[in-house]
């Protein structure tokens, strides 16, 4: 009995230890797997000639299935592969270090996705390869579970992103030629998807890590916004709060009891 709330315990505290802010090697191990074996399959194909473009996704095509786990590896050229190699690692290195306790579930089964989304929307006879699907899932769901989560740390990720990327938000219309809109559309969609499905997972800070610094009275004032966890406070709340400080500040500053002392007439006093 004893060893199994001891497993029970070591369980909850590693799952707990999965939400918070560390860099580990696992965090950087696992995007730089990805970025190489994208690049070595890039390799392969221009070293033996190996024929794999075909692999990619092929809307409405049965045999195109295959391409919702193949596509997102092969890459049409050195100029499509540099353009999608830098966003896929730092994405990729943003959600294993900020959502790690989420970040497999995110990118395996919204990698599945955005290709299912691809082989529905996208129109027949064409062949869809790239990692870009995967580049728009990330960006989509760190600004969006950003945004919702309430948290600065995530909220000042999901600006960063949009601020980089937000560009890329074009890519989803059709507005040029042999570029994949619908697999853009596909992981944006599935990054929603999966902010939505994972909207109320939160991440630890570890005490170690909280610095003190004196702050600036702009800054307290927009850190008022906050509670101790890091959540939003609505702006009507904020106020409620504010006005029972100054109500307790008054209470217990400015109330006062004024004693008068006043001679009494010796006639009065009883011997």
């Amino acid at each position: 009995m004893q060893k199994d709330r001891k497993l029970l315990s070591d369980l909850a505290d590693n799952m707990n230890s999965n939400r918070k802010l560390t860099l580990t090697p696992s965090t950087l191990f696992f995007p730089f797997v990805l970025l190489l074996v994208i690049w070595a399959v890039f390799w392969a194909e221009l070293r033996f000639g190996i024929p794999v473009r075909k692999w990619g996704i092929q809307p409405h095509n049965w045999r195109g299935l295959r391409g919702i786990l193949f596509g997102p590896l092969l890459h049409g050229g050195i100029k499509h592969l540099l353009s999608n190699s830098l966003p896929l690692f730092l994405l990729s290195l943003a959600l294993f270090y900020f959502y790690r306790g989420i970040a497999w579930n995110v990118l395996f089964f919204g990698w599945l996705l955005t290709g299912m989304l691809t082989w529905l929307l996208g129109s027949g006879g064409t062949n869809h390869i790239g990692a870009s699907g995967l580049v728009y899932l990330l960006v989509s769901f760190l600004f969006f579970k950003g945004i919702w989560s309430k948290n600065f740390r995530l909220i000042a990720l999901a600006l960063i992103v949009v601020f980089v990327y937000g560009s890329m938000v074009w890519g989803v219309f059709p507005t040029k030629p042999n570029i994949s809109w619908e697999g853009h559309l596909s992981g944006f969609l599935a990054g929603i998807l999966f902010a939505l499905i994972y909207r109320n997972y939160q991440i630890d800070v570890p005490e170690d890590k909280k610095v003190v610094l004196p702050l600036s009275e702009k800054e307290k004032e927009f850190l008022a916004h906050f509670d101790e966890e890091g959540n939003f406070v609505p702006f009507s709340e904020w106020e409620k709060r504010k006005e029972e400080e100054e109500e307790d500040q008054t209470t217990s500053s400015g109330d006062r009891i004024n004693y008068v002392f006043k001679k009494e007439d010796p006639e009065d006093i009883d011997d």
